[in-house]
């Protein structure tokens, strides 16, 4: 089987010739963007040999004014692909596409709505206060920010649908906001649901298909019921949600999933060869042959050798 066909089996949990598989990690700054990034990318792939090769997204939604109070929000303009920022991101695709090995199965990585909405400030604010700002104004004044959000999310549409025109399988969607502790349930459902769904609807749409990512502590993952139908491939935070693969399996009944192994401490990140293609067997004991990616919680510690995670990978063989 070439990498995408085996994607594809264990997307529809048909028998694979071996269990395919999937890491990712952020890259250091200095060869995050241009061509640099292209030239990583490349050998994360060669190095690394994952079935799934994911192109990251470093180029966020850009700083567009100071944002303090709701009504601040209306600063937020509406974004196309014609952004620079858009561009930048649409130029590393084309470029790692017409190098890369197109017999993988190779997605691009759409960061969710609420992701999204608060990089323009998360600088200003830091990654947990910019999160509980954005609750608190929804609870304030939501109209100017969901007005915000509804910009953000039709640019998402549209980059969506130019990744699977470029030439990829799909893309990671990157949720957020299954947090117990930010949002209330009717909240999620009033808030970021709608959102959540036209993004994904617009890769289905364009020809693609979906991975529904959803790390960080304390999700809800009942939030998430409705959404079936949008996505084939489920991944989340087994360690940082506690919530493992065999749970998991009872939950995302009509879908792969994928992960298994710790992306911040445990034998991928701190042990041996040995341990490292022991605790390969032990995720593969739980999760079964079919319908199973092996992959981490989240992204790989920036700076993590190369051979950590290809030793996880050949650990498939035979088994």
């Amino acid at each position: 089987m070439k990498k995408r066909e085996r994607v594809f089996a264990a997307m529809k949990n048909q028998p694979v010739d071996k269990i395919p598989s999937y890491f990712t990690m952020h890259f250091p700054r200095e060869v995050a963007f241009g061509e640099a990034a292209v030239e990583e990318h490349l050998k994360f792939f060669k190095e690394v040999n994952p079935d799934i090769q994911k192109i990251m997204n470093e180029n966020l939604v850009p700083n567009m004014g100071s944002i303090k109070t709701p009504d601040d929000w209306k600063c937020i303009r509406s974004i196309s692909l014609d952004d620079r920022f858009m561009q930048d991101e649409i130029e590393l695709v084309k470029r790692v596409l017409d190098r890369c090995d197109m017999d993988a199965y190779n997605i691009g990585t759409l960061h969710g709505i609420v992701a999204s909405t608060i990089h323009p400030i998360e600088p200003d604010y830091g990654y947990m206060p910019v999160r509980q700002l954005l609750v608190s104004h929804l609870r304030q004044n939501k109209a100017p920010v969901l007005d915000a959000m509804k910009r953000i999310a039709d640019g998402l549409c549209q980059l969506a649908g130019k990744f699977v025109e470029l030439g990829l399988d799909g893309i990671l969607y990157a949720g957020l906001g299954g947090e117990r502790f930010l949002f209330t349930d009717q909240e999620f459902e009033e808030y970021i649901m709608p959102f959540d769904k036209q993004i994904m609807n617009a890769c289905l749409e364009a020809g693609g298909n979906n991975i529904l990512h959803m790390c960080k502590t304390d999700v809800n993952f009942d939030r998430y019921k409705s959404y079936k139908g949008l996505y084939t491939i489920a991944n989340w935070g087994v360690y940082e949600a506690g919530l493992s693969l065999s749970e998991g399996r009872r939950i995302f009944t009509d879908c792969a999933i994928m992960g298994g192994l710790s992306n911040h401490m445990g034998p991928l990140i701190e042990g041996t060869a040995d341990e490292i293609r022991e605790e390969v067997r032990r995720v593969v004991a739980e999760a079964g042959r079919t319908g199973f990616i092996l992959g981490t919680d989240c992204t790989i510690p920036t700076g993590t050798s190369y051979d950590r995670l290809r030793t996880a990978v050949d650990a498939l063989e035979g088994l």
